[in-house]
């Protein structure tokens, strides 16, 4: 799967809620794992739906 994040956008994200706070490597893995499974829900959501589109109340 392609990745969903971008690593300079989480970093600037986490350090406008908290300055000090840094990022480790592992967090963004962490994280694009949750996205992914996230979309997957949504998809199987939309599909049981009989919909082809995404909606937020996929989410």
């Amino acid at each position: 799967m392609v990745e969903m994040i971008v690593k300079s956008k989480v970093k600037e994200a986490v350090k406008a809620i908290d300055p000090e706070m840094r990022v480790n490597p592992e967090f963004y893995d962490a994280l694009e794992a949750e996205i992914k499974t996230l979309v997957e829900k949504a998809v199987k959501r939309a599909k049981d739906e009989g919909k082809k589109t995404l909606y937020p109340r996929h989410v």
